[in-house]
């Protein structure tokens, strides 16, 4: 699934494409597209309106129109297209935004997980979201805080978007590695000394992800299918048997809240919740 970083990629590339047009149409291409909305109360709502921003909140990409929000999910293999109008023949286009300038706004969707949406007041996405990591307002007081207060453990609970919006598996255990902290790991145990040290990981890798255009490995493709070029800095994620690039050891694969999870046994040490 597309993390923040490509997220990041996708509305930089397409931003400056769209944003100042007008959407003179739309068409659902796969009829769940918009569900639980029907396809022709979304049109009605959107079209004649002006795109004034698009930008990112966490893994959403929104459209701020003159009046409301649309808001896009690429879930796993979702992409955004811009082409010229009436090239819209790909069997995976599941939805097009015809805009202003004879131009084409295509979401493609292999899986059909991806959604599209609209809303009148953005405040009931965001309530379900956590801070963004990358904001100056996101400090490692607060999130040395948002930690001892909870008794889940550090991986399931920073996949969780309500915590943190952005992260998802690649980037949850690459920051995990350079923090040295174990993914099994109690929040509260973490000394704040750590919690710190995981906050700058959190940003140093979303950061550098960004620069390279996010992590390919299979769907995740933006532009004129370019690939994020970080999967070659990746320092854990997928090289399960490979040596820890810090001390050698044979990075192990284990599954966290049913999600595949890669860790250095020596590096990263579990600490029970007595610890500091």
């Amino acid at each position: 699934m597309p993390e923040l970083p490509e997220v990041e990629t996708v509305v930089r590339h397409i931003g400056p494409l769209v944003s100042g047009r007008s959407i003179e149409g739309f068409t659902a291409h796969w009829h769940k597209v918009t569900a639980p909305e029907t396809a022709e109360r979304f049109a009605a709502q959107v079209t004649g309106q002006r795109i004034e921003t698009f930008v990112r909140r966490g893994k959403f990409i929104l459209l701020q129109l003159e009046h409301g929000w649309v808001h896009i999910h690429l879930r796993m293999t979702g992409q955004l297209l811009v082409a010229d109008n009436g090239q819209k023949s790909n069997a995976h286009i599941r939805a097009s935004f015809d805009l202003s300038g004879m131009r084409s706004l295509l979401f493609k969707d292999t899986r059909k997980f991806g959604r599209i949406g609209y809303l009148n007041d953005l405040a009931i996405l965001m309530d379900k979201l956590g801070p963004e990591p990358l904001e100056s307002s996101f400090t490692p007081h607060q999130l040395a805080n948002m930690l001892h207060g909870s008794r889940r453990q550090v991986k399931p609970l920073l996949l969780d978007q309500s915590f943190i919006a952005g992260l998802g598996n690649i980037y949850v255990d690459e920051a995990l590695f350079r923090a040295r902290i174990h993914p099994a790991t109690a929040a509260r145990a973490i000394s704040t000394v750590k919690a710190h040290r995981l906050h700058r990981a959190i940003q140093e890798v979303l950061t550098e992800s960004i620069r390279l255009k996010g992590t390919t490995f299979r769907s995740f493709r933006f532009g004129a299918d370019q690939s994020g070029e970080f999967r070659q800095s990746l320092q854990i994620f997928g090289r399960m048997g490979e040596p820890c690039p810090n001390c050698g050891t044979k990075i192990s694969k284990i599954r966290i809240a049913q999600r595949g999870t890669h860790f250095c046994g020596r590096c990263q040490r579990k600490i029970g919740a007595h610890n500091s």
